[in-house]
């Protein structure tokens, strides 16, 4: 039995990743503010967090961590998919508290569950795998979304940190960048006035040049290429690599 623990799974990527996962007869772990009734059967756990409450990940996740490692499972996966697009704004028109929220989902809640992990998962023996849900915003600036942009760029270089510090045979940290994906965070980026967002337009030609892909076709490259398929450790995957 192969193991997956999935974070965000209420919608989007996160759950077409879980129900890929499932599909291919992995054992799936999923977190998420809200649970998602597409997503069911012996193998499916879920386990409601608000990642902006970060500090509390150990409390909760612990127990449906540990259990999961007591079921032995031949290889354990975490993908670190969950992400929030606000604040959406130029620095000097952001509240501070939306900022702080930001980086904690996007970023600080990533670094506890992989802290998380690596705690309960810690026999050298057995796959493992950390799979950090990245974006191209971590390497171009996009004007309105910096927060955005400053956690993907973070969560690359936790990608890098797990490669120095990980060193046993079977375990890979990997960061992808998933390319251009007909979720929610796309409508709403879309849906924002030119003055907050001034990177709009290029979400809105994504759009009508028909570039968005389905969730469900990313998810699917996804787990055959970099959950299931070999992967090099502490490497960045673009979307045209899956």
């Amino acid at each position: 039995m192969d193991a997956a623990i999935v974070t965000g799974v209420s919608r989007g990527l996160g759950a077409a990743l879980a129900a890929a996962l499932l599909e291919r007869g992995f054992t799936v772990l999923g977190i998420g503010r809200s649970g998602n009734p597409a997503l069911t059967g012996a193998r499916y756990v879920f386990a409601r967090l608000d990642l902006a409450d970060a500090g509390r990940v150990d409390e909760v996740l612990a127990q449906p961590f540990g259990a999961l490692a007591d079921s032995r499972p031949a290889s354990v996966c975490l993908l670190n998919n969950a992400a929030t697009a606000g604040p959406v704004g130029t620095l000097g028109t952001l509240a501070a508290a939306d900022v702080a929220t930001s980086l904690v989902v996007n970023l600080a809640a990533v670094v506890a569950l992989t802290n998380l992990f690596c705690r309960v998962f810690d026999d050298k023996a057995q796959p493992r795998r950390i799979i950090n849900v990245s974006s191209g915003a971590a390497q171009t600036a996009l004007a309105g979304e910096s927060c955005y942009c400053v956690a993907k760029a973070g969560m690359e270089m936790l990608t890098r940190a797990l490669a120095a510090e990980q060193q046993a045979p079977g375990f890979r940290a990997i960061s992808v960048r998933p390319g251009i994906i007909d979720t929610d965070m796309q409508a709403f980026a879309r849906s924002q006035p030119r003055d907050v967002l001034p990177s709009v337009d290029m979400f809105l030609e994504f759009h009508s040049q028909g570039r968005l892909v389905p969730p469900q076709v990313v998810a699917a490259k996804i787990v055959e290429k970099l959950v299931v398929g070999n992967v090099e450790h502490g490497r960045t995957y673009s979307y045209q690599e899956l």
